[in-house]
């Protein structure tokens, strides 16, 4: 019974192979991967070189009937132009503004003369939760009261402890 099912396996292998090779013969091609430019595909395009692989192995008789259609049986085999892109940097946001160092400093001086605490809160920069830690207990050691800092030093614990948890997620899971 196994014989059974690797004789045609073996079979279409080998036609497929033949019918690669005469391909790459029509096309004048220096390898199997360069026939791929003259098969197209639905979604536009022409084939790529992975898709080609697992087609072998995979639908040799689709991949075979694809070959001899647009190359074996077409008199002149004419090479597929390449699925358009979007180009380069097209994905970038237009609105997005990105500010100098002074320019960041200048808008949080601003906002703490203002008193917008929200504001001040964005604009401040990130500390880590050694920096909070220090600050807290210097201030503490001066008896001054710094809310904001109390506040970045929460933020900078639940984002360890949200971190920490998705490690230990990961690591149960593996």
């Amino acid at each position: 019974m196994s014989h059974e099912t690797v004789e045609p396996k073996t079979k279409n292998f080998k036609e497929i192979e033949e019918i690669i090779a005469r391909a790459i013969k029509k096309v004048g091609a220096k390898r199997e991967n360069d026939i791929c430019r003259y098969i197209p595909m639905a979604s536009g395009g022409y084939m790529h070189h992975f898709t080609l692989k697992k087609m072998k192995t995979k639908q040799p008789h689709e991949l075979g009937s694809m070959i001899e259609k647009f190359i074996i049986n077409n008199d002149v085999p004419g090479m597929v132009a390449p699925k358009q892109r979007a180009p380069r940097g097209s994905r970038k946001r237009r609105d997005h503004h990105t500010f100098t160092r002074s320019q960041l400093e200048r808008m949080l001086a601003i906002a703490k003369l203002a008193g917008d605490k929200e504001m001040v809160a964005l604009l401040s920069p990130k500390r880590s939760l050694a920096t909070c830690k220090r600050e807290l207990i210097a201030s503490i050691r001066h008896s001054r009261l710094e809310p904001e800092l109390w506040n970045a030093y929460s933020e900078a614990l639940n984002a360890q402890q949200i971190i920490q948890n998705s490690e230990l997620f990961n690591h149960v899971n593996k």
